[in-house]
């Protein structure tokens, strides 16, 4: 029950935290008014993007410092104390910008709040939300996990469906991050109970292990050594590829149509998307997993994926108006999204159960950190090449042509991973072998 508390608050703080940040980006911080074009911030997130990933690295080399120096728990102190503080001054921000209008705070000031929030919010998406899988992994055993692990992710589902629940009820951005702040701070709570009060012999896996050496470089050794690590690292990043140019299509089509309130659309694609993957994972994950096994599950995603997209291609060359367009792409993000939370991320995360602590934490890290944004940066990367044209429909225009395509690509060579990681696993827990 600790571990579902704690990961309904990640997911709550974390919601929060996306959506506002994709809102502050295209809305706020580059307002008109103060001087900016017309889709100023809209088209400033790929390369935004593409810096994502030497913020992230940063932030990594801190992280894999900090696991040869202190106990796995204590790095939730570490981050959460920082990000509740930085995410607090930007309650703050907000509330000033909304009792004075953007004026008061200035054009250049304005715009680096909107960068910093952005790249704040990419960085604990990637290292707390790692940081917790990591920490959940190394403290289930195989079978605790399969029953588990999809509960945890029905019950992040509640806390998404909350946050996106805010925007849609209008509550100002201010008291959003507030929130925010306060459920960052209830993580370092709960992780306190879970190491506190839980029994440490009921915190271990069942995967035992030859002790290692402190080394900053082991997770880039076994990542690049160990072609099982390297399947896992595809699977667990290339949809981040196609997700991106997906994502880029339907919120460049929402912000540029008139009547469309962009905040709310947000809003409500966060509450159905997570609505969706609640019901996916409280009634049909665990099922799954029991009955087709974990390399069926972690094929699922690619094949649906893939028919999702060539799909939406397919309605696009029936040239539909820009309205039902929107929405065509709005259903294909929402399905994919949704699996991913509810059957892939849970089934990538087991992935790591037959591996060292070396291959859960510092892999991992690397994985769910730089080559997850490494692989938004690649996304944006084809996004920003796409973006181009004389006019905004145009850029739309040539996002879904070709990105679309180009999308379709990833995912076969994703396909292949999965296929080879999947037989791969089975073969180790068969065997009761570990990567290490």
């Amino acid at each position: 029950m600790d571990f579902l508390l704690l990961y309904y608050f990640l997911f709550l703080d974390l919601i929060g935290h996306c959506v506002l940040k994709d809102s502050l980006v295209y809305k706020i911080a580059f307002p008109v008014s103060l001087g900016w074009a017309h889709g100023y911030g809209k088209d400033l997130v790929p390369t935004l993007k593409m810096i994502t990933p030497f913020i992230v690295a940063g932030v990594v080399v801190v992280y894999t410092k900090l696991l040869d120096m202190m106990e796995k728990h204590k790095l939730f102190y570490v981050f959460c104390s920082f990000y509740a503080f930085l995410f607090g001054l930007t309650a703050i921000a907000l509330f000033v910008l909304k009792s004075f209008g953007p004026e008061y705070i200035g054009a250049y000031p304005l715009a680096a709040l909107g960068v910093a929030v952005y790249f704040a919010t990419e960085s604990f998406g990637s290292l707390v939300i790692a940081l917790f899988w990591s920490f959940a992994v190394s403290c289930n055993k195989s079978d605790e996990a399969k029953r588990s692990f999809p509960f945890m992710i029905a019950i992040a589902q509640i806390g998404t469906i909350g946050g996106s629940s805010l925007l849609v009820f209008g509550l100002p951005n201010w008291s959003i991050y507030a929130l925010c702040t306060v459920t960052t701070i209830l993580v370092m709570v709960m992780i306190n109970q879970i190491v506190t009060k839980v029994p440490a012999d009921q915190l271990v896996s069942d995967k035992v292990e030859k002790k290692q050496k402190p080394d900053i470089l082991a997770g880039v050794k076994l990542l690049f050594t160990q072609p099982y690590l390297l399947g896992v690292f595809i699977v667990s990043t290339f949809y981040e590829i196609v997700k991106t140019i997906v994502d880029f299509q339907m919120k460049s089509q929402a912000s540029l149509l008139p009547g469309v309130n962009f905040e709310v659309f947000l809003g409500w694609f966060g509450f159905w998307t997570n609505f969706l993957a609640f019901a996916m994972a409280l009634l049909g994950t665990s099922y799954i997993m029991k009955r087709y096994g974990l390399k069926f599950c972690i094929m699922l995603y690619p094949v649906m994926f893939g028919i999702a997209l060539i799909s939406l291609y397919v309605y696009y060359l029936t040239n539909p108006s820009p309205e039902n367009l929107l929405w065509a792409t709005f259903g294909v993000m929402m399905l994919v999204t949704a699996i991913s939370y509810a059957v892939n991320n849970p089934t990538k995360e087991m992935m790591y159960i037959p591996t060292s602590n070396d291959a859960k934490f510092k892999v991992k890290g690397i994985t769910d950190t730089v080559g997850s944004r490494g692989s938004k940066a690649a996304g944006s990367a084809i996004n920003n090449s796409l973006n181009v044209g004389a006019t905004q429909a145009l850029k739309v225009a040539n996002l879904m042509a070709f990105g679309t395509l180009i999308g379709v690509g990833f995912i076969g060579i994703w396909l292949v991973a999965a296929l080879y990681v999947g037989t791969k696993n089975a073969q180790l827990v068969r065997d009761n072998q570990i990567i290490e």
